[in-house]
């Protein structure tokens, strides 16, 4: 009789200990590896419906971005050079790790942000614009325009996204992930840069210049 009781309980105290390690499987934090992808969990993030943290960011080193058009284009298609006032804007945003923007609409900028501000004490932001006029020069046969690089900075960290109901089998899910975008000019020595750039024209160019210069223009330009 007491052997019988003995191995009762035995088995009494293993299906407890089954149904505890079940359900701390169910609440213990999980990587994306094993469930949804990233862009599922920032998306969730991005909404709401998770409620999310970006954890230990860290900052990476500052470096000038590729340089792009920002202006319209001149054609010159005169015999002398020509002088142009040119205005020019631009705007430029971040992506995060599958390059996918994060510039626009939901929470992720300001999740970053907060996080960034907490850690470094200094604001972080996801999209720069900026605006001005420079006087270029193009020679005969040439097409000029201006371009810009910004200076641009990673960080990285680890998205933690908490549900109130279990999803994908659990309460928090972790991914890790890291944001490209904008910094201010001047950070760690890197400064934003607008320049004049000019190639030589097409065939297709030269022939559209001689039915301008016909037509009396001197120039044209076209975005």
């Amino acid at each position: 009789m007491r052997k019988n009781h003995t191995v009762r309980n035995g088995r009494a105290l293993l299906a407890l200990a089954a149904a505890i390690v079940s359900l701390g499987a169910l609440a213990t934090p999980a990587t994306a590896d094993d469930g949804p992808t990233r862009a599922q969990i920032t998306s969730d993030c991005a909404s709401g419906e998770g409620k999310c943290t970006f954890n230990e960011p860290v900052l990476g080193q500052a470096y000038l971005g590729a340089f792009h058009k920002v202006s319209d284009v001149l054609h010159n298609c005169s015999t002398s050079a020509a002088t142009q006032t040119m205005t020019w804007s631009d705007t430029v945003g971040s992506t995060d790790s599958a390059g996918v923007s994060v510039t626009a609409g939901g929470k992720i900028a300001g999740i970053i942000d907060l996080s960034v501000t907490a850690t470094y004490n200094h604001t972080w932001s996801s999209s720069h614009s900026e605006s001005s006029s420079l006087t270029m020069t193009v020679q005969p046969g040439e097409v000029g325009w201006i371009s810009r690089a910004q200076v641009m900075q990673t960080v990285s960290g680890t998205w933690q996204t908490h549900y109130d109901s279990r999803k994908w089998g659990h309460y928090y899910w972790y991914v890790p992930d890291t944001v490209t975008g904008p910094a201010p000019s001047g950070t760690d020595g890197a400064n934003n840069a607008v320049v004049v750039s000019t190639r030589k024209m097409t065939g297709a160019e030269k022939a559209s210049c001689s039915a301008d210069s016909r037509k009396g223009s001197t120039f044209r330009l076209s975005r």
